[in-house]
């Protein structure tokens, strides 16, 4: 058995751009970037920075478009596609690789709203959980002996 699967959290590095395709169904598409840090050979932090293209189909392209805007973080799960052309001007073939999304999550905002788009097909996400449904955490620590495993 094959595998091709990514997972991908980072921060929308454009707003989402909705079309329409002839068969009627919606289309977006957005680009998030990721990073990672590490030490050089001298040992001095380092950081690098990965710019990913990614697609999304159906109701799910829908909900991204909708509620997701330039700067604001998402989780992504997909496979990693390369689409292949000809470009007609210059007879050249152009390659792009993106991530075409299964399922995604809406981003840590701070309280600002957001919501889960968790275990869901590309048909069937769900709006945004209002800030009256949010999970309230208690004020109080936990106590670590109180944990019952």
């Amino acid at each position: 058995m094959y595998l091709n699967k990514a997972f991908l959290y980072g921060n929308l590095t454009r707003d989402p751009e909705l079309k329409a395709l002839p068969s009627g169904g919606q289309v977006v598409n957005f680009g998030i970037a990721t990073n990672r840090t590490f030490k050089d050979k001298s040992g001095a932090k380092q950081e690098a920075t990965e710019f990913h293209n990614v697609v999304a189909f159906g109701r799910t392209a829908e909900v991204i478009a909708q509620y997701m805007k330039k700067g604001r973080p998402i989780f992504v799960e997909g496979r990693i596609q390369t689409r292949s052309w000809d470009d007609k001007e210059s007879g050249k073939k152009n390659y792009r690789t993106e991530i075409v999304v299964d399922t995604f999550q809406f981003g840590a905002d701070g309280g600002k709203g957001g919501g889960s788009g968790a275990g869901q097909d590309s048909h069937g996400e769900q709006p945004a959980p209002s800030d009256a449904e949010a999970i309230k955490y208690p004020d109080e620590e936990i106590n670590p002996e109180d944990i019952p495993f």
